[in-house]
């Protein structure tokens, strides 16, 4: 998540502004997508942040470009590139998400497993650890980490669940060379 304080305060206007024109989702989904263009395309973020190039071009090359795209998320573009904050386009992306997952009652987890989750299984933690974060759903991330040898270790937020086998195994090796 970002420390950017002006990237908060971006995200906190844009999402009050799409919650008002009952507009959210297809502002996250668009939101997404600009996420992938800026980091697949370091090139356009240092154009846009080119002092050589002129505001009007810049303007005209994201219209140009970005055809499908929101106009509230066209125009807080253009208010980033007119402020000279373009460099805070995936900051405030992602602090749109927290301010969206917040409202809908949503926490993002990681889960860690040697294998992919089928769906059922991701549903199913899903809907066990929610209630234990005070929330309705969580939007899972699996990872794949053979270390563990078998079970799952799930971080959400700062708090870890962890019943893998590799840590109940060095449980056991600190009980037995603890006593």
């Amino acid at each position: 998540m970002s420390q950017s304080v002006a990237a908060k305060r971006y995200a906190l206007a844009l999402f009050e502004l799409a919650q008002k024109n009952g507009q959210t989702g297809s502002v996250q989904e668009d939101l997404v997508e600009l996420k992938k263009v800026f980091q697949t395309n370091k090139e356009l973020g240092q154009l846009l942040e080119s002092p050589k190039f002129p505001i009007a071009k810049k303007k005209q090359l994201l219209t140009d470009s970005l055809t499908a795209i929101s106009p509230l998320v066209l125009n807080t573009l253009f208010l980033l590139l007119d402020r000279k904050r373009m460099d805070e386009v995936v900051n405030i992306i992602d602090e749109f998400h927290a301010y969206a997952d917040e409202a809908a009652g949503v926490a993002r987890a990681k889960v860690y497993s040697t294998r992919p989750l089928s769906a059922e299984e991701s549903q199913a933690i899903s809907i066990a650890f929610a209630k234990k974060v005070g929330k309705q759903s969580l939007k899972i991330e699996n990872i794949i980490d053979p270390s563990l040898i078998g079970g799952i270790r799930l971080q959400i937020g700062n708090q870890i669940y962890d019943s893998s086998v590799s840590s109940k195994l060095n449980r056991l090796k600190r009980d037995l060379i603890g006593s």
